[in-house]
């Protein structure tokens, strides 16, 4: 999928490409960045079990901190724009739905 590098937003904050086929929306990146935000949290676990030296240790401590603070403030932006339901799983299920019902239509 191309994206345009100027895009519009229609009224619901969703950017639209130039045939007027809506590509992506906030909900879209908040979601792809708390993926990627535990992501990082598990990578940088994942080394501080590797690494031997102190200094190294420490400044993954401390890039572990940040990752796990970053997935911690993209949550609570999205439990309050309503977009994640971590504590209810049917609730969440159907949100996952409608995202899977969207992601088809932009084909």
């Amino acid at each position: 999928m191309d994206i345009n590098i100027n895009p519009g937003r229609n009224a619901g904050g969703a950017v639209q490409d130039p045939a007027g086929a809506t590509a992506l929306n906030d909900q879209t990146v908040a979601y792809d960045l708390l993926i990627s935000a535990k992501s990082g949290v598990k990578n940088i676990a994942s080394a501080l079990t590797e690494v031997a030296s102190p200094n190294v240790r420490s400044a993954l401590r401390k890039q572990l901190d940040d990752a796990i603070n970053l997935h911690e403030r993209v949550t609570s932006y999205m439990l309050n724009k309503g977009w994640y339901y971590p504590y209810n799983v049917s609730r969440q299920i159907q949100q996952d739905l409608r995202n899977a019902e969207m992601a088809m239509q932009m084909r």
